[in-house]
């Protein structure tokens, strides 16, 4: 009972939020606070508000009494698509049909008095993913649209080790949901076809972190996330129109694997009014290599076992970040993100769109004695990306000749508004 509550209750949050990949390679999730959002998520070795639950979980031990922040991400995104010159459709560009979405967070970290010990928790979505292409792209039998909506429960314990150094770690709780869409053949005329699999799942990971601040002016931080791989359990939809005449939906499977992440980062304070901060971030894509669909009795011509190739490559994001405070707890922040591409040109998918991106962000806020905000403005631009030899990732999608190469361009521009209490 007390796990049908719980996933009825994770559910209704999936439900109400629309995730998407922002700001990392593959479809991973990196902005998780206003703050550190304006810092280019260079936050691991400063870690100073309850997000550091996710930012670096040693971080909270610096906070008194409770600490509560939720913020909500609202994202514009523009990932356009021109197919090769070669193609039938050249000198079309193709846009997704949808471009908003808002993603929650929160998080929640207490000190216990004057004892050594802090805890928290937070709820977020680490991943995501939000795509729907139109039919006519040219690369239909490799993609059409795609859904990933993950959630995270992370509860995490701090000690203050020595008055200069901490460590933290917990457990991740995650629930994921997919929905994949593909067609059959390179139209939907005459003839109805598509491959849809839908299903969800859960797997338990951890975290944990590092803080160590050797002089007044220098803070190191370390954290690592580990890796997660979610059984995604539910049921393929398919149509094949005259071979398979109405809609079946046989049970099926597939297991995904979601990378782990580590980060380290080196804070470097002049003065107590300035915060400068570099943190190298990297992510093991590579987990993600084949991924097959378990089928229970699909109806003919289709197979029991169907996969399909991704092949990513781990990748880094570098973060730099600066804050000035000022008197009356006011502060400013600039910061910026490269990050790399995950998805090579081999088996490139659209229903990602990965690419080498910049990420440029400002913000400001205010630490009250009781209150703080902080709003985040974030501009993403992605270089041209040229994918040329590419293969559809299933054997049935190789065998219409389509695939995704072409132009493809990123653009996205992001506010990012936190609200915390302490007492």
């Amino acid at each position: 009972m007390i796990r049908g509550n719980a996933t009825r209750l994770l559910a209704l949050v999936l439900f109400a939020i629309p995730i998407w990949k922002v700001s990392a390679g593959g479809f991973r999730l990196a902005s998780q606070d206003a703050f550190a959002t304006a810092r280019g998520e260079a936050f691991a070795a400063t870690a100073n508000n309850a997000s550091a639950v996710y930012y670096n979980p040693a971080g909270i031990t610096q906070l008194q009494g409770t600490d509560i922040r939720s913020g909500l991400y609202g994202i514009y995104l523009d990932p356009t698509f021109q197919p090769p010159d070669s193609a039938p459709n050249s000198g079309k560009t193709y846009s997704i049909g949808k471009h908003y979405n808002f993603i929650p967070q929160f998080f929640f970290a207490h000190t216990f008095g004057s004892s050594p010990i802090s805890a928290g928790v937070g709820v977020y979505a680490p991943y995501g993913g939000n795509m729907d292409w139109p039919q006519d792209t040219g690369f239909r039998a490799v993609g059409t649209k795609s859904a990933l909506k993950y959630v995270r429960v992370n509860p995490v314990i701090a000690f203050k080790v020595a008055p200069n150094f901490s460590i933290g770690g917990g457990v991740m709780v995650d629930y994921g949901k997919i929905d994949l869409e593909a067609g059959i053949r390179s139209s939907t005329q005459p003839l109805t076809n598509f491959f849809r699999l839908k299903g969800d799942g859960w797997d338990v990971g951890y975290n944990l972190g590092a803080l160590w601040q050797p002089v007044k002016q220098i803070s190191l931080g370390a954290t690592f996330r580990s890796a997660t791989a979610i059984t995604m359990s539910g049921h393929t939809e398919e149509e094949d129109w005259p071979l398979v005449k109405t809609m079946q939906e046989p049970r099926a499977q597939a297991g995904f694997a979601f990378p782990l992440v580590a980060t380290v980062g080196i804070s470097y304070r002049p003065t107590e009014k300035w915060n400068l901060e570099f943190d190298a971030d990297y992510t093991d894509w590579g987990c993600l290599g084949t991924v097959t669909i378990h089928q229970s009795k699909p109806p003919p011509p289709f197979l029991p076992n169907t996969d399909l190739a991704f092949d990513w490559q781990p990748s880094w994001m570098y973060e730099f970040g600066v804050t000035r405070y000022f008197d009356g707890g006011w502060h400013v922040s600039g910061g910026y993100v490269y990050s790399e591409n995950s998805v090579p040109n081999a088996y490139y998918t659209p229903l990602v769109a990965d690419m080498a991106r910049h990420f440029f962000s400002v913000g400001a806020g205010r630490d009250g004695k009781r209150f703080d905000f902080d709003v985040a403005g974030q501009l993403g631009y992605g270089p041209t990306h040229t994918v040329t030899g590419s293969k559809a990732p299933s054997l049935s999608g190789q065998f219409t000749g389509e695939t995704a190469d072409g132009k493809y361009h990123f653009m996205s521009y992001g506010l990012l508004v936190t609200a915390g209490m302490h007492f």
